[in-house]
């Protein structure tokens, strides 16, 4: 079984999008999976949900789904968020990401990565 690992953003924008991440996937995976996210992720959650408008309040959804689907969370010792998810990629993991920068590190490391599509679609971009 893998496990999906979700990033901030594509939460947020999840969230904002009105996807539902576990159908999605379902759909776009024919394997078992997990979901997951880092302990980190929900800290930056909060963060920007502190800061209010459409972004707070998409994380704050966002947060919100997350604890009432019993979304795994992964423990870290601290260390900035998206090196921690580039550690974690590999043949058992996959990153959801909207994040440019972190979804060209992982294509060099050749991990897949999930990203949405047309607001409404989650699609895997191989790497």
């Amino acid at each position: 079984m893998k496990t999906v690992i979700l990033d901030t953003n594509f939460l947020i924008e999840c969230a904002k999008n009105k996807v539902d991440i576990q159908t999605e996937l379902t759909r776009i995976l024919d394997f078992s999976f997990d979901i997951a996210v880092l302990d980190r992720t929900l800290e930056e959650l909060d963060v920007v949900a502190a800061r209010g408008g459409k972004e707070g309040a998409a994380a704050k959804l966002a947060r919100t789904i997350l604890l009432t689907k019993k979304i795994n969370i992964i423990a870290t010792s601290g260390g900035h968020t998206d090196k921690l998810l580039i550690e974690r990629a590999d043949d058992n993991h996959i990153i959801a990401t909207m994040d440019r920068e972190l979804k060209q590190k992982l294509k060099k490391k050749k991990q897949d990565v999930i990203i949405i599509r047309g607001k409404k679609k989650l699609a895997v971009d191989g790497a």
